[in-house]
């Protein structure tokens, strides 16, 4: 597709869909979802959802984004023995890898992990997004330390709401994701 073809700017897009979600309301903590991955209704199932899905479940180490909306996602799979490596909010670059559930949230990351230079054995990362598309294409929140992927060569996925859903953004994606995790369903996205 052509640049031509898209309609709106990824930020126009950002807004529309922050705004959708907190009119819905369908979003909680943190208020108002601008300028954040939207911690969205529904993103416990999702993450359970994603966990379970055929491509996933097996995978024993994760890439896991900071975001208060997969903080859910942080908590099943290290309560499913899954090694999860957070990226540090203060020093770019640098990890928190961690295996224990006292971990996934983000304030007990000191406490529990261990810093790490490199995601070493991760398998997969899970991202926040604004919006999504049918073909995988991914919006986050236009800044933060996986705003264009992570370009570390292993799958990447995310969680969203049907309301940060679209069979085609309007504007060209920040990176592509294979899988979708909505609260009722897995869809597949890039290949």
């Amino acid at each position: 597709m052509t640049q031509e073809a898209y309609s709106h700017s990824a930020g126009a897009w950002r807004e529309r869909v922050w705004t959708t979600l907190m009119r819905e309301r369908q979003c909680s903590y943190p208020l108002p979802p601008h300028g954040h991955h939207p911690n969205f209704r529904g993103a416990r199932k999702a993450a359970a959802q994603l966990l379970a899905h055929p491509e996933v479940a097996p995978l024993r180490t994760l890439v896991v984004g900071p975001e208060r909306v997969l903080y859910p996602l942080r908590q099943l799979a290290l309560r499913g023995g899954v090694r999860l490596y957070v990226p540090h909010p203060h020093k770019a670059g640098w990890y928190w890898r961690v295996t224990e559930p006292a971990a996934a949230r983000l304030g007990a990351l000191a406490a529990h992990g261990e810093l790490a230079a490199f995601p070493e054995g991760a398998q997969a990362a899970v991202l926040g997004s604004v919006a999504v598309d049918s073909s995988g294409g991914r919006l986050g929140k236009g800044y933060g330390w996986a705003a264009r992927g992570l370009g570390l060569g292993i799958p990447e996925y995310t969680l969203a709401h049907t309301l940060m859903f679209a069979g085609q953004l309007p504007c060209p994606p920040d990176s592509r994701v294979a899988l979708i995790a909505l609260p009722g369903k897995v869809l597949a996205g890039a290949a």
